[in-house]
Order: C-alpha cells, then structure tokens, then sequence
C-alpha cells in the first residue's frame, strides 16, 4: 500500500500565500519510479480539476487558472511533492489532493498506478 499524507491546508485571507505539501509513504520498492506527482483540487458542487504536476524529470504543468501564482517543486529523494500557493483567490477555495503516479518494475513505459492523499482543506476568504 502506498500512502500520500498532505499537510499545511488552512484558512487564508484573499492575497495571502499557503504551502502545501505531502509525502508518499508505504511500498515504493529501489526499482520503483514515481513518474510523476501533483496536485489537484475539487471545490464544492465541482469536479475535481488538475493545478499542477511536476515530473521526475522536474517538467511542470500548471492549470492556466493558477499560472504565474503557485509552484510546484518535488524532492525526487525523499518522493515529497509541495505547491508554494500566493496571491490566492477565494475561487482557489477547494480541498487539494496530492497525486502519484508510480510506475513499477515491469510496467511499459510511461505508465503507471495513481495513488491519492485524502485531501487538505484551502480556504480563502474575501
């Protein structure tokens, strides 16, 4: 079992800055490869929608809602993931889910298994 344990979700006034981050945990093995983690965030009433995702090359992708005010950036070492999150917004209001995409040994190239934190709360009040 693989585990995503996000912190550093809160309440934040319109403008201010948060930092997310998470960990993946449990059965990542030497010759497993996390081809890729991110973010995304599902508001209330609303599907759940990508904000960012880094390789584990460090290319990044950001949804254009929050291009410019929040960065991505992966600790490949320690499989950690964080969004550094300014300027918010109370649309950026939403719970935020970690995402891993593992790719195991064996598996063709390119693919891999998601796996998904239980979400942190973001609230950001006008």
């Amino acid at each position: 079992q693989v585990q995503l344990v996000e912190s550093g979700g809160g309440l934040v006034q319109a403008g201010g800055s948060l930092r997310l981050s998470c960990v993946a945990t449990g059965s990542i093995f030497r010759l497993d490869r996390i081809i890729r983690m991110g973010w995304y965030r599902q508001a209330p009433g609303k599907q759940r929608e990508l904000v960012a995702t880094v390789t584990s090359g460090d290319s990044t992708n950001y949804a254009d809602s929050v291009e410019g005010r929040f960065t991505a950036s992966r600790d490949n070492a320690a499989n950690a993931v964080s969004l550094q999150m300014t300027a918010l917004k109370p649309e950026d209001t939403a719970v935020y889910y970690c995402n891993a995409v593992i790719q195991r040994l064996g598996m063709p190239s390119g693919l891999g298994t998601d796996y998904w934190g239980k979400g942190t709360l973001v609230t950001v009040s006008s």
